[in-house]
């Protein structure tokens, strides 16, 4: 019997498309394209068709209507239900389109992403399903509901040790042995360093990446930004608080505009860029900065800042002293003072940036899509 085909359950309403910056989508992306350069089937990827356009190729789309979505309180009350022994009813029915759009398939493997309703949802069709956790799915479930949850399933696919570490912790340990680890994809195709990196009289240029949200910590970094004067560093916001380059900034966007506005140094907001526009952002900068404030799983713009050859400094928190090793410089969460100190060691040793950056580049080449895509192949073979 020859491989099983893949196909991949997205997020009901997440887009499949380069114009946004989605981190699940994105790394389906290049697992399914890396599938195709292996010679394999190519992936299916589950789609509401209201979507996004245009969407990723190399993929066979199928797609669904999308139901009606789980409000804050329905979540509250399908916890409950979890908790005292039944399905979570209202999570179900936002998830049967995409079981129905998948159920009379010919048998495949079945990549849950972050969801773990669908291996119910699936039982009986000859579908092998995984859950495939970008984030900690659990903490809602009691254990009898995570057995019966995970029971089902083939696998749970952690994006990273420590991700895999705090599930297997909140799962029964008659289903520990279900969870391993597929780090993300690092995109090194899309993602490289210039040939030469700016040079002359000009500031250190200090890069952030991503929404523009408490958990990602740019609050921390325009804090960090008033220790520096002008001919020190300049500091480059990119991100909006959604995936709309066009959205007006949120009430948290506007606050951390006026941290900004007292610092000394040069600091510039851009809104949101698509995946086509980040690595020219990438090359023109000097140093990455990582300040997340909560438990990143893995965090993309990681590989990505290390394929473009800058050095990083992140915060030491959930999976990405495992995503970064020892390239990174790891600063305390929510530390500005620690965080600029560890930006000026930086600025003060060229030489130590250099060296950071290279090592970077080494790390993401080891961690390329057809890596991922052979690893997680082969977790799905060997279970």
């Amino acid at each position: 019997m020859g491989e099983r085909r893949v196909i991949h359950a997205i997020t009901p309403g997440d887009h499949f498309s380069p114009r946004t910056g989605s981190a699940v989508p994105t790394v389906v992306h290049l697992l399914a394209d890396a599938a195709v350069r292996a010679g394999a089937a190519p992936h299916g990827v589950i789609l509401d068709r209201s979507t996004m356009t245009p969407r990723y190729g190399n993929v066979e789309l199928i797609e669904y209507d999308r139901a009606p979505g789980v409000t804050r309180s329905g979540r509250y009350l399908d916890a409950i239900a979890g908790r005292l022994g039944f399905a979570r009813p209202r999570l179900a029915r936002w998830y049967s389109p995409v079981a129905e759009a998948v159920r009379d398939l010919p048998p495949a493997d079945v990549l849950a992403h972050n969801a773990p309703i669908l291996p119910q949802l699936l039982r009986g069709t000859g579908h092998r399903v995984s859950i495939y956790a970008h984030n900690q799915l659990f903490r809602t479930y009691a254990r009898r509901e995570a057995d019966r949850t995970v029971g089902g399933a083939h696998l749970v696919i952690c994006v990273s040790d420590a991700l895999a570490e705090e599930t297997r912790a909140l799962l029964p340990r008659a289903q520990r042995a279900k969870v391993v680890v597929a780090e993300n994809p690092v995109d090194t195709t899309r993602f490289s360093p210039p040939a030469r990196r700016a040079e002359g009289p000009r500031p250190l240029r200090v890069l952030f990446v991503g929404r523009m949200i408490p958990s990602k910590g740019p609050d921390v970094l325009a804090r960090a930004a008033q220790a520096f004067a002008p001919d020190e560093a300049e500091f480059v916001f990119v991100g909006s608080h959604g995936f709309d380059r066009h959205a007006h900034p949120s009430a948290y966007e506007r606050e951390v505009r006026e941290l900004a506005r007292t610092s000394r140094a040069r600091v510039t907001f851009l809104p949101f860029a698509d995946r086509d526009a980040l690595p020219a952002l990438y090359r023109d900068a000097d140093v990455l900065a990582v300040p997340s404030v909560w438990a990143e799983p893995s965090g993309l713009i990681l590989g990505e800042g290390m394929a473009s050859g800058l050095p990083i400094v992140a915060s030491r928190t959930g999976g990405i002293p495992s995503v970064v090793g020892d390239v990174a410089v790891l600063v305390p969460p929510n530390d500005p003072d620690a965080l600029a100190a560890a930006l000026r060691e930086l600025i003060r040793d060229p030489a130590a940036r250099a060296r950071r950056g290279e090592a970077g580049v080494r790390r993401a080449r080891q961690r390329d899509p057809d890596w991922a895509w052979a690893r997680l192949r082969a977790l799905l073979d060997e279970s």
